[in-house]
């Protein structure tokens, strides 16, 4: 039994010390200590023994998976040192080549000009004020002066959620809140920027979700002239100091008079009749306007005998576009790295 026992520590040690991977380490300890190992089997082979000599040779057999666990273990670590070695060799890294390029992220162009719109305002003492885009009938259109049935209705064709609950069509109700929540008159200078929803084509042109800045301002004593001298020094300042301005009546339900706004052409100022931008005509609409209606004064608890005021409204995209000289209103929305990269 002693010789057996010697013949298999002889054994595992020339296979211990042969190995060269991990697997195969494991296979030997399986062999040879395993449930059904051949040191195992020779504990089994005790019962064969008498009382006397099992004592003995148990200790010769301990002593052995004793030993041959000890060779094992060391030789596990052995090879994991090895290992990592080897791992740390084939991953060093060569700090004196060059850093790779972290590309780092901006603000996207329609926020850009956005943020510059609401800029120029602040400046000239506008507050910006907020609200719902999901809106109520009743401040998205009826405190406009736009009642049920009001043929222009058509004109923004909603999205409506229930009879009464629809996303805005314009950022208008916040005109409406921002007046009902004051009170005996009180001076308003504000713009309403948000995103306002209609059922429109998705084209170069159109998006059913589009970016809109409103502007209301009511006091005493306020003129048409307040307003045109108004939109006239955002659009120097958001265009040049060489962009005019052309004014041609409108009809807005909730401003009279109305008016559409129009800036030169800042590509072909008017002398090229081919220019893809203005078509020719060297001007191009970006906005409507007009004095605030006095039924919307007084629907928002304002009495137009003694106030008057004028709002106006833009689309973010727009203005984005011409700044810009882009051609297609998609671009802002299809998340292309080649175009985003060039803000």
């Amino acid at each position: 039994m002693e010789n057996k026992v010697k013949e298999l520590c002889d054994a595992a040690s020339s296979a211990i010390n042969a190995v060269t991977d991990l697997k195969a380490l494991d296979d030997i300890r399986v062999k040879f200590l395993g449930k059904k190992g051949e040191m195992t089997t020779l504990v089994k082979v005790m019962n064969e023994l008498s009382a006397d000599e099992k004592p003995r040779v148990g200790k010769i057999i301990n002593d052995a998976r004793n030993q041959i666990k000890t060779l094992i273990d060391d030789k596990k670590a052995e090879l994991k040192a090895q290992e990592l070695q080897n791992k740390l060799a084939s991953e060093k890294i060569d700090v004196t080549l060059p850093g790779r390029k972290i590309y780092r992220g901006h603000l996207h162009p329609l926020t850009l000009t956005l943020n510059r719109v609401k800029e120029i305002f602040m400046n000239m003492g506008y507050s910006v004020e907020e609200g719902p885009e999901v809106e109520t009938d009743y401040f998205n259109f009826e405190a406009l002066n736009l009642p049920k049935d009001h043929p222009a209705r058509d004109m923004q064709d909603s999205f409506y959620i229930t009879e009464e609950i629809l996303l805005r069509t314009q950022t208008s109700p916040v005109q409406a809140r921002t007046m009902q929540k004051n009170s005996d008159n009180a001076p308003i200078r504000m713009i309403a920027p948000g995103r306002v929803y209609r059922r429109d084509d998705y084209d170069a042109s159109h998006s059913p979700m589009f970016t809109q800045v409103e502007g209301l301002v009511v006091d005493e004593g306020i003129t048409f002239a307040d307003l045109k001298g108004t939109l006239d020094f955002f659009c120097k300042k958001i265009f040049g100091d060489t962009a005019q301005i052309r004014l041609r009546p409108s009809f807005f339900p909730f401003t009279e008079p109305s008016t559409e706004v129009d800036v030169s052409c800042m590509m072909c100022h008017g002398t090229d009749e081919h220019c893809k931008v203005c078509h020719g005509s060297g001007w191009l609409e970006i906005l409507g306007a007009g004095m605030v209606h006095p039924d919307v004064l007084s629907m928002s608890g304002y009495d137009p005998s003694k106030v008057s005021g004028f709002a106006f409204g833009m689309g973010i995209e727009r203005i984005a576009m011409l700044t810009y000289g882009i051609d297609d209103l998609r671009y802002f929305f299809e998340n292309d790295i080649r175009f985003l990269q060039q803000f």
